[in-house]
């Protein structure tokens, strides 16, 4: 039956720096008690890691990286929701962000700022001043896997520690 831990070998990630983005092995203390483990990085992608090791969808959550823009200014921020749910970018993230504009960020540009492999993009880790919008539900999920920065590896943590790291703020994103 598919869980949170699936079929993996989860590891304390303070072990195991060879498996985060050397951004995300930074911040590690900021999210106390998360796991780590290794997987194939050709199964990185949500659908195709949760079928491999048997993760259930709504035990994981995705990061996404967005470009607000408004005049001039430029905004990036992180976005969780969970594997199940989609987030209401144009209305609920673009309004928290007081910006005109909204779009998910180049690819190759996200992974310069971040420091962290697109596929792998996690909130832990995020430049200083980027907001971290976490989408109700992945705090009240528990146990959620989510990037280690890296494609072959990934952390387990619980969903309210995202809502704790620097940034962050719990809002309704999923949409209904």
């Amino acid at each position: 039956m598919p869980s949170a831990e699936g079929n993996l070998t989860w590891l304390p990630a303070a072990d195991w720096p060879d498996l985060l983005a050397p951004p995300v092995a930074a911040a590690l203390g900021r999210v106390p008690g998360a796991l780590a483990t290794s997987i194939d990085a050709a199964l990185a992608d949500t659908a195709a890691f949760c079928d491999a090791y048997d993760v259930a969808p709504e035990a994981s959550a995705n990061c996404v990286v967005v470009e607000g823009r408004r005049g001039e200014e430029v905004t990036f921020a992180a976005v969780m929701v969970l594997a199940t749910d989609r987030a209401d970018i144009n209305r609920v993230v673009r309004r928290h962000l007081g910006v005109r504009k909204i779009s998910f960020a180049d690819q190759a540009r996200a992974q310069e700022l971040t420091g962290m492999e697109q596929g792998g993009i996690t909130p832990v880790g995020l430049p200083d001043g980027w907001p971290v919008l976490v989408d109700a539900r992945v705090v009240e999920a528990g146990p959620v896997v989510i990037g280690a920065g890296l494609r072959g590896a990934k952390l387990l943590v619980h969903g309210s520690a995202l809502a704790e790291l620097p940034g962050a703020v719990v809002l309704e994103l999923a949409i209904s």
